[in-house]
């Protein structure tokens, strides 16, 4: 049964493959290989009249499929959920912002037209009628028998007798279920009474096996019948498969061996000679990268060369550009792996020993004798130390060198202290220890000699650091000025290299070789021959060592780096001196600009230090009141010499120090109320001495006087051998008008001049000296006042009483104060800054005050008068004999009065006094007239008054000075009613 369904019969086709045969040979022209049908389809499903038609290749591979949607891909790309629809597919991601625009035709593409397609028409003709004749041979599978329908149900049916787990896709004997499921055991068990039975069951099984077979071969058999057709075209289009691929590998053939010809022909020498140019770069590279790291080599020798000789900017920029080197193009390099720590460490050694020997220079410039006339010391040395501390940053430096001004400082005023006593012989150093006991010993003229050398070496120290700093400053200065270049250039740069940047062609070279383009590896020769010829020349440099044999017969032998930016610049600073300015320096404009600005702090520090230490030498003399005990001169002196110095300082640093001015003006002020005491102590004693007599003038305070009128306010000078032949006078003669005066007086006027001068001398203690000049003003107006008018003169000197003539010349000597208060007041003026003229109030007050006083007096002499009219005419009778005995001693007293105060008041001031005395004697007469009734009736009364007045106004009038004084007596009497 087995063999009889699997020997189904196959059909033959021959008609099919004469077609193919004839197909092949009329297509003669190229034509595109096709993709071959699915030869073996699925299992048909549909309806029953499609399970009954033969499978046809010609009629399947027109069948619709699920592989034929692609003729409908617009519809699955339309997404219904859009605004709008896609008319392309490539537009279809691009957003609900794109817009669609009509593209112009190209004008390089031909306008297609029906007569382009009339050759693909021709061709393809007679293809065509070869496939409608295969559609007639091989009819469609609806026209089929039905029989086929049911045959097909029938091997369907036979199919579902063959159980299940046949039918599953790991079926496998080897799984012991599988296997208990198929062959039971119960089949072979032959134990027992039952064998003949498990053999017949055992039977049947296999029978039942064999016949699951059967229906499964018959089935295969009846499939394979089914597609025999596409079995045999399969085979066909294999072979015709076998010759396309003949051809094709001839025709690859032909194609390799013309390109292997052009390549040998055309392009091998070519990729050879860039190869070769390749490979000259990279020798030439690695023969640069050799001699590179044997300069590197030579870093450290070269380094210790350097320092022998203080080129320490040269040997950080050897380390900087060795590490720099060392970072770029030796990175990675295991021999040299521990070069960069020594380096550091190095370039940490280097930090220490530029400190050191700036510290060394600076205790060298600042101690070395001031009797040197240079200025600056190895300004070479200078200017290297300071562009190395600048490079590394240590900016302390000029602490350094503030610490070692301090300590210089204290050394100078030591130093000339002791060789001031060692010139004084008085002095026992043995005996007196202490320095500053032995300076205490000097008097005040050594002590002056010890003070101006001592400013003078101040001035000289005070040059040189200003020297020294100055250069330093250039310095820091020019390092800030290549920076700016630099900024500068770096812009004017980066613009060329965008321009640059903007005209380079964008040509892309497509030929590769070696993984790399052609045009980059010309690109690299180009840079690298640049980079070579720029290390070369950036090396050339005054400073450099020469670091091997071959570095030094070579120029190509470099420390730098090809993309190293560190170039150095030559500059000249105003010493003449030609420095290189490198541009890695580490600091930014500000810090350059901070450090500029300290070094011009550091120059006020050392005016302030040396200004510091004359205050501390000032104040040790002055410990035992040496500088209080000063006279004028002598402080007058020193006071100058201070001045002097300080304006040296300000002049050499550009700023007052105020230490030194301070301790000045403090020892000014002592000086002031020490001056202003002993004056005030002098002017009471004067005072309390005076008996306010007219004294006489010597010439020398005429002179004094003389010598104020010709707008010299001063001392005047002593004249040897003139001064005691001329006689004092009686009187003092002001620009043409006397003044009797009391001696008082006279040496008060001296006193004011001196105050004066002192003012002259001393400029800073103006405003004291104007101030207790108030104050001695004021105070001898008030004491005279206590003594003449207060009378106390009777108590102090003994005087009996006060007599007119006291009154007058005390009113006499305050109007001479008062002529010279503006005298005095336009001295003080034009010494006083403008700020300061409301102090000069304080005369406009004391003028008042003495007009005051000279107004008491004046009224106090006519009282005196007054009481005595009171007293006489309170007992004046009319009655002969005439005149009477009351307007004798009337008269008498006003011939007395007249005579005291005659010679020590001007004849205006006396006339004036004269009419107020009048006044009150007419109203004590008019008073006593009325008391006694008698009026002016020509009566005998008015005839004996009249009389009476007639002899007082003759008697009056006669005196000196009154003659044309007008007394206006007939106000005596009362008008008539």
């Amino acid at each position: 049964m087995a063999s009889s369904h699997s020997s189904s019969p196959v059909p033959q086709g021959s008609s099919s493959d004469v077609f193919f045969k004839k197909e092949v040979e009329s297509t003669k022209h190229v034509r595109p290989v096709q993709s071959l049908p699915d030869v073996c389809p699925k299992e048909p499903t549909g309806d029953s009249n499609s399970l009954c038609i033969a499978p046809s290749l010609v009629t399947d591979q027109h069948r619709w499929t699920i592989y034929h949607s692609k003729v409908n891909l617009p519809a699955a790309l339309n997404d219904p959920r859009l605004a709008k629809r896609e008319s392309d597919f490539f537009t279809k991601t691009w957003g609900l912002d794109f817009v669609d625009t009509e593209v112009i035709p190209s004008f390089y593409l031909p306008q297609i037209s029906k007569d382009d397609f009339t050759v693909y028409q021709q061709e393809i003709s007679q293809r065509e009628k070869i496939h409608e004749r295969c559609k007639n041979i091989c009819p469609p599978k609806d026209t089929f028998d039905r029989t086929l329908l049911h045959t097909h149900d029938k091997s369907r049916t036979d199919l579902e007798q063959v159980p299940k787990i046949f039918m599953k896709p790991d079926f496998a004997l080897e799984d012991s279920l599988t296997f208990n499921s198929v062959l039971p055991w119960s089949h072979f068990n032959t134990a027992g009474g039952k064998g003949n039975r498990d053999a017949a069951s055992s039977k049947l099984l296999q029978e039942k096996l064999s016949h699951y077979l059967d229906i499964v071969e018959v089935n295969i058999a009846h499939q394979i019948s089914l597609r025999s057709e596409a079995f045999f075209h399969a085979m066909t289009s294999q072979h015709e498969l076998q010759d396309y691929l003949k051809k094709t590998s001839q025709a690859v053939k032909m194609l390799r061996d013309k390109i292997a010809q052009i390549d040998k022909v055309m392009c091998e020498g070519s990729l050879h000679i860039l190869r070769l140019a390749l490979t000259r770069n990279n020798c030439v590279k690695v023969y640069s990268k050799l001699k590179l790291m044997a300069t590197v080599h030579q870093t450290q020798p070269t380094v210790q060369v350097l320092l022998s000789t203080s080129e320490f900017v040269g040997a950080l920029d050897l380390i900087a550009t060795t590490q720099e080197v060392l970072q770029q193009e030796l990175q990675g390099i295991h021999s040299f792996r521990h070069l960069g720590s020594q380096l550091c460490e190095l370039e940490k050694l280097i930090d220490k020993m530029m400190i050191a020997e700036f510290s060394t220079y600076s205790h060298s410039d600042l101690n070395r004798p001031l009797e040197d006339d240079c200025q600056i010391l190895e300004e070479e040395r200078l200017v290297s130390l300071v562009f190395g501390l600048l490079k590394q940053r240590k900016l302390n430096f000029l602490e350094i060198y503030g610490e070692e001004m301090i300590i210089t400082a204290k050394n100078i005023i030591k130093q000339c202290v002791i060789n001031k006593v060692s010139q004084i012989e008085e002095i026992d150093t043995d005996v007196v220890a202490k320095l500053a006991d032995q300076m205490r010993m000097l008097n005040f003229l050594q002590w002056f000699d010890l003070l101006k050398d001592i400013f003078s070496k101040f001035t000289i120290f005070l040059q040189r650091v200003k020297a020294t700093l100055n250069t330093i400053h250039k310095v820091v200065l020019s390092v800030l000025d290549k920076n700016q270049r630099t900024k500068e250039l770096e812009e004017i740069s980066q613009q060329k290299n965008a321009a640059k940047d903007n005209s380079l062609d964008t040509e892309v070279a497509y030929l590769i070789h070696e993984g790399m383009f052609i045009s980059d590896a010309f690109r690299e020769c180009e840079l690298t021959t640049i980079a070579v010829d720029t290390t070369s020349q950036r090396n050339a440099s005054p400073s450099s060592e020469p670091c091997s044999s071959d570095s030094v017969s070579e120029p190509e032998c470099t420390t730098d780096s090809s993309s190293s930016k560190e170039q150095t610049s030559s500059s000249v600073i105003p010493g003449g001196i030609d420095i290189m300015v490198s541009e890695d320096m580490k600091l930014t404009d500000l810090e350059l600009g901070k450090l500029a600005n300290s070094i011009q702090e550091l120059l006020y520090s050392a005016s302030d230090i040396c200004h510091d230490r004359a205050v501390r030498f000032l104040m040790s003399r002055a410990k035992d009141g040496f500088l209080e005990k000063l006279n004028s001169t002598e402080f007058i002196t020193l006071s100058r010499l201070m001045e002097t110095f300080i304006l040296d300082t300000e002049q050499i640093c550009g700023r007052k120090s105020m230490s030194l001015l301070g301790a000045l003006q403090s020892q000014a002020n002592k000086f002031v109320n020490r001056f202003h005491e002993e004056r005030k102590t002098k002017l009471s004693l004067l005072l309390d001495n005076e008996r306010w007599k007219q004294a006489d003038v010597p010439a020398e305070f005429q002179d004094l006087v003389d010598s104020i009128s010709n707008g010299k306010i001063a001392l005047p000078e002593k004249k040897s051998g003139t001064i005691e032949e001329r006689k004092p006078a009686e009187v003092l003669i002001v620009e043409g008008q006397q003044y009797a005066v009391v001696g008082t007086v006279l040496l008060l006027i001296r006193i004011i001049l001196e105050y004066c001068q002192c003012v002259d001398n001393i400029p800073s203690v103006t405003t004291d000296m104007l101030t207790r000049l108030s104050d001695l003003l004021k105070y001898f107006n008030s004491r005279s006042c206590q003594l003449v008018l207060g009378a106390g003169a009777l108590q102090v000197v003994g005087l009996k009483t006060i007599t007119t003539k006291n009154l007058a010349l005390s009113s006499r000597c305050l109007q001479l104060i008062v002529h010279y208060i503006p005298v005095i007041r336009a001295h003080f003026e034009a010494r006083l800054q403008p700020k300061q003229y409301s102090m000069l109030r304080h005369f406009d007050h004391i003028t008042k005050d003495y007009h005051d006083h000279i107004a008491e007096i004046s009224a106090k002499l006519v009282a005196i008068m007054d009481s005595l009219f009171d007293k006489l005419l309170s007992k004046y009778e009319v009655k002969a004999p005439v005149p009477s005995a009351c307007f004798r001693n009337i008269c008498k007293q006003m011939a007395k009065m007249h005579e005291a105060i005659f010679d020590l008041l001007p004849e205006e001031q006396t006339q004036m006094l004269f009419l107020r005395i009048n006044t009150s004697y007419k109203l004590h007469l008019k008073k006593q007239l009325s008391h006694l009734n008698v009026i002016n009736d020509g009566g005998p009364q008015n005839g004996l008054v009249t009389a009476d007045v007639a002899f007082y106004t003759g008697n009056l009038q006669a005196l000196k000075g009154l003659k044309d004084l007008d007394l206006n007596m007939a106000e005596i009497w009362e008008q008539k009613r």
